[in-house]
């Protein structure tokens, strides 16, 4: 009798064990073919269509248009009136490598070092990142993720915010990131004399100098021997590809007189593939960066001026004076890493309220980051042949009132569930919780 109440005590044991631990998972996504039918699309780069529908096959967009037939045993979903858009890209964001930042072990931002452009973000990715699904059911499917810290922190990449492992989240796009040397305060904490701060500046100058003159010179080395004649080096074997124009150096810089220094630096390295991010103050220098035809990944929108006589909009209208100077211009949500990424699109929406076009705010946000980052054919738009990375809303996507609906990323729909969203759940009806006798 005892080894069968044992037996059974085992077995309840491992039954509640089960139900605990499937409670506890987060939904699946869903892969198949889908048809998502009666839904005004904003393609982005082909225009609106009315009444149309969106075919989802095998990852990929199959079919795009106002008469489109359904093919048999796709799941049908009516979007009558819903809006379809491109999954939306923020340009800088530190998802999968910050969960807590007052808590060293929940941060994985930055290693010990100035120059580290070995250090590889993607590696880094937790998958299972909290911020993850809050940001990917607000329509935000792809993402930059950056080191922070130092002046070569490393080397960011572009992931899909769905997947088990960081190699199944990359997106196909990575590069060294520079934080410029920088002649202001860090902040108003900052307490150093001005002379620090320009020796202090003159020194991380002379550091980023002697890299690019290392990189050169093993570059030569590598190609005249073909790789075989080099000794190991992961500083400069990471930065050859970026001297050889293979790899984009994304050079964090600010203010005026730092993109000044930047473009300077820029042209006399012969630099051949440069992404300028942050750019506070571009549009001090907007007619600059648009001839040295540098493109521009800027946030957050939504901040204060950088100084204090400064209008109030100056940061609201960054974005639309540079793009109507003719800089190529991309939107981000921050540069501190708060994650507060699920409001890209109200970023963009500030942008548009203070100057931008919105048709060039929308592109801002999809298919601009996606040419900058070099996957514009596979991300960005809603064309047959790119990835099924969009998302279904009931209004226009700037709106805060506007709720997302579906969200599909490389043809896997999306459980529309976050930590937030449980939460909601919960204390929507809460229960007091107290004895009532």
């Amino acid at each position: 009798m005892r080894k069968i109440q044992s037996i059974y005590g085992i077995v309840i044991a491992v039954i509640c064990f089960i139900v605990i631990h499937v409670e506890a998972q987060s939904p699946k996504g869903k892969y198949g073919t889908f048809a998502l039918t009666n839904a005004t699309i904003e393609t982005i780069t082909q225009g609106t269509i009315a009444n149309g529908t969106v075919i989802i096959s095998n990852g990929k967009i199959t079919a795009v248009g106002a008469n489109v037939q359904v093919p048999s045993g796709a799941e049908v979903i009516n979007c009558s009136g819903l809006k379809i858009y491109p999954g939306m890209i923020d340009g800088g964001t530190r998802i999968g490598l910050l969960e807590i930042g007052q808590i060293p072990q929940a941060s994985d931002t930055r290693e010990k070092g100035d120059i580290i452009p070995q250090m590889k973000a993607l590696t880094a990715v937790n998958p299972n990142a909290t911020a993850i699904p809050i940001t990917r059911i607000s329509g935000v499917t792809t993402v930059i993720t950056a080191p922070t810290g130092g002046l070569m922190p490393g080397t960011a990449a572009l992931i899909n915010l769905h997947g088990y492992t960081p190699d199944q989240m990359y997106a196909g796009f990575q590069g060294v990131v520079v934080n410029f040397p920088s002649t202001g305060r860090r902040g108003f904490f900052d307490r150093r004399t001005d002379e620090d701060i320009k020796k202090a500046s003159e020194k991380a100058l002379k550091q980023l100098n002697d890299v690019w003159d290392k990189a050169m010179q093993y570059h030569k080395l590598d190609s005249a021997t073909k790789g075989k004649g080099v000794t190991y080096y992961p500083e400069m074997q990471t930065m050859v590809p970026v001297v050889r124009g293979e790899v984009p150096l994304m050079i964090e810089v600010n203010a005026q007189k730092d993109i000044q220094a930047a473009l300077k630096w820029v042209k006399e390295k012969k630099v051949k593939k440069v992404i300028f991010t942050g750019v506070s103050e571009g549009w001090r220098e907007a007619g600059n960066i648009a001839k040295a035809n540098i493109p521009v990944v800027t946030g957050p929108v939504i901040a204060i001026p950088n100084r204090e006589y400064d209008r109030y909009d100056a940061i609201y209208a960054n974005a639309g004076m540079m793009k109507k100077a003719g800089v190529k211009v991309a939107i981000r949500s921050e540069e501190d890493g708060n994650g507060n990424y699920r409001n890209l699109p109200y970023h963009a929406g500030f942008a548009v309220a203070y100057g931008m076009n919105k048709e060039d705010a929308l592109k801002a946000v999809t298919i601009t980051p996606a040419e900058i980052f070099n996957v514009s054919d596979k991300l960005g738009s809603i064309e047959v042949g790119k990835d099924a990375t969009l998302f279904v809303c009931d209004g226009d996507i700037f709106e805060t009132k506007t709720q997302v609906r579906h969200v599909f990323i490389s043809g896997w729909m999306m459980p529309m569930q976050s930590r937030q969203t449980l939460l909601y759940d919960e204390f929507l009806k809460r229960e007091p919780g107290l004895n009532k006798n």
